[in-house]
């Protein structure tokens, strides 16, 4: 083994949460997707110069970032995103170009997309080939600050287990290059292919992390620790817990209902170890199916729960959890957005709206991606 890599965990305030929110520029006429992220980015470019600090650029062209403050509400995060998405508007607006979001455009060809000029990017697309070009996928991260970092693999290993629940009920990509996959989270099984992407590894103290940070960086697997882009993830330089799995969503309502849930079972976890209570934990290979089940069936995957094997209708099993996790919401101000899972489970997640679009349209794909874009205006399931 290669000697251990020293990873300071920053100072942070327990239960802040900040949220960054992937979004595609499209054509208004043809729904395809827009080459002008550097449009963009130059419009709302501070006078002093440097990066705007809500508004990011992305691997490709067709991509900003969209991203809150430190705030300690999700409804807070949330108007930091709404408020970058209407300065965003005051440049795309006169160039005919609309926001969407979804873990995939419908019908864009990957080989037609242009790569952002930055060098982390060019080294990514140089060591990850084929697979690096066709990342046209988009995400939503939620991050929670964590006060101790003896507590942070503990709460990473719990929520590994509630990863099929975000998956499923976020899941927005049945469709890739123009074709139905089946799936209702291609997006899941497509970036897992990049070699530090997917399921994170069973580690249970700090130093097991700082082992696998050194093992990696000697052997050049990655350069930095922020190359690790696992489905969740500790994120050192922040002081925070990173859930990544999440299929990009389409509105606003569907953001802030996957945000609640991962605050208030942070929280929760959290407040287990304060108890001194056991959290839980499942054997890898059960992950593995959980991920890949939540991936094909989406709402309909009956997911496994815990390490004795027992099974539920994922839908059901996120239904518990908003009961458990109210009074938790209540005291961080997210009730309601935490009950929007119920909305999401009545009107469907995004793939089924969006296969519902195309099978009233004919298989029209222009059609779904013009629903997406409605509901980013409307900031809600359609």
């Amino acid at each position: 083994m290669a000697a251990p890599r020293e990873i300071p965990f920053a100072p942070s305030r327990r239960g802040t949460i900040g949220l960054e929110w992937e979004l595609a520029l499209v054509d208004v006429d043809s729904g395809d997707l827009r080459q002008v992220a550097e449009v963009v980015l130059d419009a709302v470019r501070p006078e002093g110069g440097g990066e705007h600090p809500h508004i990011k650029q992305e691997l490709l062209l067709n991509t900003i970032e969209v991203i809150s403050g430190i705030n300690e509400t999700v409804g807070g995060a949330a108007e930091d995103l709404e408020r970058a998405i209407a300065e965003v508007r005051t440049v795309t607006d006169p160039l005919r170009v609309e926001l969407m979001c979804a873990g995939t455009h419908p019908f864009a060809r990957w080989n037609q997309q242009k790569v952002t000029n930055k060098q982390r990017y060019a080294t990514l697309i140089d060591r990850t080939q084929w697979w690096g070009r066709q990342m046209l996928i988009y995400g939503v991260h939620v991050h929670v600050g964590v006060e101790d970092v003896a507590k942070v693999l503990p709460i990473v290993r719990a929520m590994t287990t509630l990863l099929p629940h975000l998956q499923s009920f976020s899941a927005s990509s049945p469709f890739w290059g123009g074709e139905d996959t089946g799936y209702a989270s291609n997006r899941a099984l497509m970036f897992q292919q990049l070699p530090t992407a997917g399921l994170p590894f069973d580690l249970a103290t700090w130093p097991e992390l700082e082992q696998y940070a050194g093992d990696m960086l000697h052997t050049g697997v990655i350069d930095a620790f922020d190359e690790v882009r696992w489905d969740i993830r500790p994120a050192p330089r922040l002081g925070t817990i990173e859930v990544r799995v999440s299929d990009g969503t389409p509105s606003i309502l569907e953001l802030r209902a996957l945000a609640a849930f991962v605050h208030c079972a942070i929280e929760h976890f959290s407040t287990m170890l304060d108890d001194g209570l056991e959290l839980p934990v499942m054997p890898p290979w059960f992950h593995q199916e959980n991920k890949w089940r939540s991936a094909r069936y989406g709402m309909d995957a009956i997911i496994i729960l815990d390490a004795a094997g027992n099974e539920e209708l994922v839908t059901d099993a996120v239904f518990r959890w908003i009961d458990l996790l109210g009074p938790v919401a209540d005291r961080l101000g997210c009730r309601e957005d935490l009950e929007n899972l119920r909305v999401i489970a009545r009107r469907g997640a995004s793939y089924q709206r969006q296969r519902a679009v195309a099978r009233r349209s004919s298989g029209a794909l222009d059609a779904v991606v013009s629903s997406l874009v409605r509901e980013m205006r409307a900031g809600t399931p359609l």
